[in-house]
């Protein structure tokens, strides 16, 4: 038996694992078609069984339509659950949807609480956002230290617009 029909068997049988396993496979074409529509079907199935990943992933799709209709109401719900549960992405992308208004009223003060849990966590993204919170005073007061602070803590991740940003301050 070949691993993504092991991987199909346990999925149909409930496991959770298995179920975002195989919508990794579907949404990255491994081992199958690249299909979104079936790979959000699988992300459902372990988002609704509490899988973190799963929950944030299908939290994207609903934000961007991908595999399923556009859904910013959805996308925060499945972005709230994971980032409930610790996940950093999923926390910065809800840090996003109030930075921005998307799906929820927006609010500056909420997305750099967002913001910081997920930097703290060692998101790069979430590191720059917040450093920007502090360049803007969006949500935070302004403050050139902390801005520093987290976009040298992006930059020490890789994070080549916290790199740039930190030469424009010198």
């Amino acid at each position: 038996m070949k691993l993504n029909e092991q991987i199909r068997q346990s999925a149909e049988q409930g496991d959770m694992l298995a179920q975002y396993n195989l919508g990794y496979c579907y949404a990255n074409g491994n081992g199958v078609e690249k299909d979104h529509a079936e790979a959000a079907k699988w992300f459902r199935k372990a988002a609704e069984q509490g899988h973190d990943k799963a929950q944030c992933v299908l939290g994207f799709y609903y934000a961007t339509g991908d595999g399923v209709t556009k859904d910013l109401d959805k996308a925060i719900k499945w972005y709230r659950k994971s980032a409930e549960q610790g996940n950093a992405k999923a926390q910065c992308n809800l840090g996003l949807c109030y930075y921005n208004g998307d799906g929820v009223a927006k609010d500056h003060a909420e997305a750099v609480k967002w913001y910081r849990s997920a930097a703290e966590l060692g998101d790069a993204k979430a590191q720059f956002n917040l450093g920007t919170c502090y360049a803007t005073g969006d949500g935070v007061e302004k403050n050139l230290t902390e801005t520093v602070k987290w976009y040298e803590k992006a930059a020490e991740h890789g994070y080549e617009k916290a790199k740039a940003a930190l030469e424009k301050l010198k």
